[in-house]
């Protein structure tokens, strides 16, 4: 119970890697906040596992691009759990075109979600984290901001945008108290893998050293350990959750 008395925000934490960093994190004691923008039916699901746990859970609609509903989603968080204190920036999409069939648009939308989002809700979750002069901010990047994909240049730009933003928050934020790090997953076993044919994903296997995808539960056991006190001396930092990928 690392984590008993902590309020945390986990944005995209309805399904996938969202929905396991959600129910590690309730799992060492914290209350937690389920955001969602679509999936209310996953999202009520997730709060029921966590209400099971034996700990408290929230969920709240909101579209994490926009400030306003970021705002929107402080406010109803802070009135039902109480102010956040740790807060996981998971949500993010794909929208995949090579960069020569890629329109502003398709570009915008995944910049949107996946970076302003980082900034909206890091930016309205702040204030409560610097009043109580501790809170942690995980920001989930990929190992696609790190080598790049073909057909991804939108995504891999937003992750890399995330890294450095994390970068620079862990100097600004260091001495109020705040951490800010980043865990950067590779192919991890999701729904979304699901779809991938065989053939492929015995070339993405080939190229990876420990010889097989990551479970979510890898990746939100790497969240654990960077907000709970184990994490307490680290800032900055990317935490790669990749069988060596890219090392």
């Amino acid at each position: 119970m690392r984590l008993k008395g902590r309020i945390a925000l986990v944005t995209g934490g309805s399904r996938g890697i969202g929905r396991v960093i959600a129910l590690a994190l309730a799992h060492e004691g914290a209350k937690v906040a389920i955001n969602y923008q679509s999936s209310e039916e996953a999202a009520r699901d997730t709060a029921r596992l966590i209400e099971k746990i034996g700990s408290s859970a929230f969920i709240c609609k909101a579209d994490v691009s926009s400030h306003a509903d970021a705002l929107t989603m402080r406010d109803a968080v802070t009135a039902n759990l109480g102010v956040v204190d740790i807060l996981v920036n998971n949500a993010g999409i794909t929208s995949d075109k090579t960069f020569l069939k890629m329109t502003p648009e398709i570009w915008r939308k995944v910049l949107a979600i996946n970076l302003d989002g980082v900034f909206n809700c890091t930016k309205v979750f702040l204030d409560g984290m610097l009043e109580k002069r501790w809170g942690r901010i995980v920001n989930i990047t990929s190992v696609i901001g790190q080598i790049g994909s073909f057909g991804q240049a939108n995504y891999a730009a937003s992750k890399a945008g995330v890294m450095a933003m994390t970068k620079t928050l862990a100097k600004e934020l260091a001495r109020k108290g705040v951490t800010v790090n980043a865990v950067a997953p590779g192919f991890i076993e999701t729904e979304m893998m699901e779809t991938v044919p065989e053939r492929a994903k015995e070339r993405i296997i080939a190229h990876i050293p420990l010889g097989r995808f990551g479970r979510p539960e890898e990746v939100a056991g790497a969240v654990v350990f960077l907000v709970s006190s184990d994490g307490d001396y680290i800032t900055g930092h990317q935490l790669s959750v990749n069988g060596g990928l890219y090392v």
